[in-house]
């Protein structure tokens, strides 16, 4: 999903080169610079409200997620195990690029070590897949409840949660694994200015002086690979849930279960619908500038992790009455 965001303009490229370095033998930088959103410059203080409350929120309802999940006994099951999970990624894939860019918005500190960008990289990458993992897992969790109720807690037992767990975290690091370190290998000797927020992949490589079409074909297959994987497997789940839901007798039964899922598909299209609209302004908005393709690399990264825990607080009853639990008592 990530690597949709990452189709650069060559030409924007070469523009900042040229415009904030005039050496043609820069040769393998100990650091990179960070430009921030190209051409909005004198706006950095006024982007960074939203961003910074975005991020805000995103942390106070992640932790809060899994504050409650910790401290409420029958919460203890394998969706809220799930939903954990996802606050964790949420939270990691938020911290990788905020707290650099609001560096970069509040002090000017443009200068990022060159594997301290590598490690940005990789993190932002891998977390991300791991999400869509994790989506997938939610959906099998979804399936099982509603087209086979009765083993669904025989099914999904705690170590099975725990494997699953693991096989996303496994495929999220060692996927994403050859993006730093083919990065690594190449020679730098154009510029060491980096038109973005944070180090993007192809930002990042395609400041090379080498053939840099491993990391591109890899990257793009990669993407292709988990993104349309998992989303054959979410729509599999909710093309059986739906079957499921159809056959029961009463409309009323019919909506209270679709409704155990909506909090499922509404976090689904936040994660989605971002990495859809960014593919296709790269691949088809040419004339879209670069700073849009910036805000819409950092939005993807940050939308999710905010909209979450809202969604789930919001519909999940259970969430809920335990988050209001201290004031409704304090008023009784």
């Amino acid at each position: 999903m990530q690597e949709t965001l990452l189709c650069l303009s060559i030409g924007h490229l070469l523009h900042y080169s040229m415009s904030y370095s005039n050496s043609s033998d820069f040769t393998n930088p100990s650091t990179f610079i960070l430009l921030g959103i190209p051409g909005l410059e004198a706006a950095h203080v006024w982007i960074s409200i939203p961003f910074c409350t975005m991020y805000a929120i995103a942390i106070l309802g992640n932790f809060t997620i899994l504050f409650i999940v910790k401290m409420e006994p029958s919460l203890h099951g394998p969706m809220y195990y799930f939903l954990c999970m996802l606050a964790v990624t949420d939270l990691v894939m938020s911290t990788s690029i905020l707290p650099k860019m609001l560096s970069i918005f509040w002090f000017n500190s443009r200068e990022i070590n060159f594997s301290a960008c590598l490690t940005q990289l990789y993190f932002s990458l891998s977390f991300s897949a791991m999400q869509s993992g994790i989506l997938v897992a939610m959906a099998f969790d979804r399936y099982v409840a509603i087209c086979d109720p009765l083993r669904h807690s025989t099914t999904l037992t705690n170590p099975v949660v725990v494997k699953i767990g693991l096989a996303v975290v496994l495929r999220g690091t060692m996927l994403v694994l050859p993006y730093p370190i083919l990065a690594r290998r190449w020679p730098y000797c154009r510029t060491n200015i980096i038109p973005h927020t944070y180090c993007e992949h192809i930002a990042v490589v395609k400041l090379a002086c080498a053939d840099i079409s491993i990391s591109s074909y890899y990257g793009l297959s990669v993407a292709l690979f988990v993104t349309s994987l998992d989303v054959f497997f979410i729509t599999f789940s909710y093309t059986q849930i739906l079957r499921a839901i159809f056959k029961l007798p009463t409309k009323d039964a019919r909506l209270k279960t679709f409704g155990t899922c909506i909090s499922h598909v509404c976090v689904i299209l936040t994660a989605y619908i971002p990495a859809l609209f960014s593919f296709l302004t790269h691949r088809f908005g040419h004339n879209v500038a670069l700073n849009v393709h910036v805000l819409m690399a950092n939005l993807y990264l940050l939308l999710p992790p905010m909209l979450n825990p809202i969604i789930y607080g919001v519909r999940t009853q259970q969430i809920r009455d335990r988050l209001l639990h201290p004031f409704t008592h304090k008023g009784t």
